[in-house]
């Protein structure tokens, strides 16, 4: 931390074979990216930077524990969780395989690709967690 800035760690996690991901992590992809360039206007003032660790996971890993593939991990805690959601899985395709992909439900609603609005949403949470302002609950 330098200068009383607080850091605001999302950690996403893809599959990456051969250089290629599935569409539904590409467009996740998109999102974060969307996502970390509103964050980083909305909290700046705050005194809070939101910083984004891109993590590939392998074919190996991947088939070992497929749910960790398009996974968003936001001040140590899974997007899911911020958002009052949970974890299912859907096919996906070619680049997949046979495993089933991991997909997010948030009310009643199913998410294969995260879209923005749901990591923004969740990261105000947990930056308000952190300053102690309103509430992180979801």
């Amino acid at each position: 931390m330098d200068g009383g800035v607080k850091i605001l760690p999302i950690v996403w996690k893809r599959l990456v074979t051969d250089g290629r991901t599935c569409p539904r992590c590409m467009s996740t992809q998109e999102a974060v990216l969307g996502a970390l360039a509103k964050l980083q206007a909305a909290l700046e003032p705050l005194g809070i930077r939101p910083t984004l660790d891109m993590q590939v996971l392998d074919d190996a890993g991947f088939r070992t524990d497929p749910s960790e593939s398009n996974r968003l991990w936001i001040a140590g805690r899974p997007l899911e969780d911020w958002l009052g959601g949970c974890v299912g899985t859907s096919p996906c395709c070619t680049v997949c395989g046979d495993v089933p992909c991991r997909t997010v439900q948030v009310g009643e609603h199913v998410y294969e690709a995260i879209p923005e609005e749901l990591i923004v949403r969740a990261a105000l949470r947990a930056a308000s967690a952190m300053t102690g302002v309103g509430t992180a609950a979801a």
